[in-house]
């Protein structure tokens, strides 16, 4: 895997030597911009948070030999409900709070769950039903968004802003890094700890390694692909929740574009593993600020991180999603 991540920073040198007419300065915004203030590190960092949450989501469903391709419906969706509920929820303090967060998770988990269900039901391709109903999610969104639930007191494309004690504390300011990231590393722990710790993920492993096993085993592996998919769906709507709390506060019309895709390479870097996700979505973001920085810096455009995202996200999926075709449980 680091043989991977060197070929991707590798590609990013060759393009800035073959796309700016000042390679050195670009190259040092690119790799170093992100630390040289509170205010670039901050952003760099709270970029990767959402990514956290998105990476444990896949994970847990490649664990159970499934993949989750609804992160972006579900990311949107989720925290549009949770936006809703927290307006609803105004008057009920930090339990209210607490709850719009939940409705946000619940809502995105059923979403998810639906492609487990029809996949146990019907044996239909996850794949095929979670992208499906994603892509559903995201223009009802679109329309709640833009019509019903548009705040006419903003210039924005964007619902009203959640009340200011629902809101996260800042955290480096004037960056926009805010508590959400204690939340994301929180994350990683509570599904290392259920993956690795509990009966029911050890159920979810086995079911994914080797479901002829598992049943034999009198594990109901149906429920273990339902449930999986259901905590992959609710952890992308917590982190489109945690996105409303502490970045934008309101839900800004397709906010969460590529987030779901980008979720899917930091989980692959990961190897589906929760302790590595976390600095697999800080590789990720570490490249896309410094691209937006040598963007804004220098004469090279934003696609060069597109480029090397992709190379990163080519090389990864064509080693693992390989095994994971084939055995279904070599991840």
């Amino acid at each position: 895997m680091l043989l991977v991540l060197a070929i991707s920073l590798l590609a990013a040198v060759v393009l800035v030597f073959l796309l700016s007419d000042d390679p050195a300065k670009t190259l040092l915004l690119f790799f170093l911009g992100p630390f040289r203030t509170v205010y670039y590190f901050g952003n760099m960092i709270n970029s990767a948070v959402p990514l956290v949450f998105g990476g444990l989501g896949v994970s847990v469903a490649m664990k159970s030999g499934n993949l989750n391709l609804g992160g972006e419906g579900q990311v949107y969706s989720g925290a549009f409900i949770t936006a809703v509920a927290a307006l609803a929820f105004e008057g009920a303090g930090y339990a209210g709070a607490a709850a719009a967060l939940l409705a946000g998770a619940v809502f995105a988990g059923l979403a998810a769950a639906l492609s487990g269900l029809c996949k146990v039901r019907w044996n239909a391709s996850e794949l095929i039903t979670s992208f499906l109903v994603s892509n559903a999610l995201v223009l009802v969104t679109n329309y709640c968004v833009t019509g019903p639930f548009l705040d006419p007191a903003t210039s924005l494309q964007s619902t009203r802003k959640i009340p200011e004690l629902f809101r996260l504390p800042p955290v480096l300011p004037p960056s926009n890094l805010s508590a959400a990231v204690f939340f994301a590393l929180l994350a990683a722990i509570l599904v290392w700890a259920f993956l690795y710790r509990t009966l029911a993920g050890y159920e979810i492993r086995i079911s994914g390694l080797n479901p002829v096993f598992a049943r034999y085993g009198g594990i109901n592996t149906g429920f273990s692909v339902i449930v999986s998919m259901f905590l992959s769906g609710a952890l992308y709507g917590v982190s489109g929740g945690m996105a409303v709390y502490g970045t934008y506060f309101s839900v800004v019309k397709e906010f969460s574009q590529g987030l779901g895709w980008n979720s899917l390479a930091v989980a692959l870097i990961a190897r589906s593993k929760p302790a590595l996700v976390v600095p697999a979505a800080l590789f990720f973001a570490w490249i896309g600020s410094g691209a937006r920085l040598a963007m804004q810096f220098s004469d090279v455009t934003m696609e060069i991180a597109s480029i090397v995202q992709s190379v990163v996200f080519f090389l990864v999926s064509s080693a693992v999603l390989g095994n994971f075709f084939r055995g279904r449980g070599k991840l």
